[in-house]
């Protein structure tokens, strides 16, 4: 049986708005083709892990006080992190977790939490904090030359600047910033997005990216994933898109 491992970041600190629910679809779609889906958590007090020994890293949300709790943690392993995204691990992070690896969060008070430095994106709180970018959201995004709408809930004041290669571009709700155009950072391995939701329940075809890539990867060529039936998932994705380009 084919195998993939997957390291799930601070769960008991990181899971907000049912991000777990990512791991459970990507195991789910893995079984469903005869792979088998090994999970390791890591969390403060852990042994310190090996990312690089990892095909996917997960991450979910946290507020503000998670993040600066958490920052002084992972910190320690940004140049193993580094290593790892460079090697090609999958990195897939939302809301709290796409912060922190950008170069920093300044919170409402001036107060800076450090990022791990990774990526050159940065995030600052609104001013505001009533205001927040909150409700439900669409993002067009390409991957591997096939268009789709990525469909989610975002939940966020902080607003993050300097994406050099977003997720996609915003076709309802604000994005990276209020009313911002574009949303979240991609590359071949990584997406970090402020989508909720969970993000891979309402988007199957992102969940195939993500394992398709892990198995080309691990294997040295290019696979071909066999397809599952998601007529179910399909009709409900499309009442939700025309809901919301109806509320548009």
């Amino acid at each position: 049986m084919k195998e993939l491992k997957l390291l799930y970041l601070y769960p008991d600190m990181l899971e907000l708005y049912g991000d777990y629910g990512n791991i459970q679809v990507l195991k789910y779609r893995c079984e469903k083709r005869g792979i088998k889906l090994i999970v390791d958590k890591y969390s403060i007090g852990y042994e310190a892990p090996n990312f690089k020994e990892y095909d996917i890293v997960f991450a979910g949300g946290g507020a503000d006080n998670e993040q600066s709790i958490l920052s002084e943690d992972l910190v320690k392993y940004s140049e193993n992190i580094k290593q790892a995204v460079e090697n090609g691990t999958f990195f897939l992070l939302i809301c709290g977790a796409y912060q922190l690896f950008g170069k920093y969060y300044k919170g409402v008070e001036g107060n800076i939490i450090p990022g791990l430095e990774i990526f050159d994106y940065y995030t600052e709180a609104a001013s505001d904090r009533k205001k927040r970018c909150i409700g439900n959201i669409i993002t067009e995004v390409e991957l591997d030359g096939e268009k789709t709408k990525v469909i989610g809930f975002e939940n966020h004041g902080g607003q993050t600047f300097n994406v050099s290669t977003p997720f996609g571009k915003t076709a309802y709700g604000n994005g990276n910033k209020f009313e911002d155009s574009e949303e979240g950072y991609f590359q071949k391995n990584v997406i970090a997005t402020y989508l909720h939701g969970p993000l891979l329940s309402k988007n199957p075809k992102v969940a195939d990216y993500i394992i398709q890539y892990c198995l080309s990867r691990k294997e040295g060529t290019n696979v071909t994933l066999e397809a599952l039936d998601d007529t179910l998932e399909e009709k409900c994705r499309e009442q939700l898109l025309e809901k919301f380009m109806r509320e548009k």
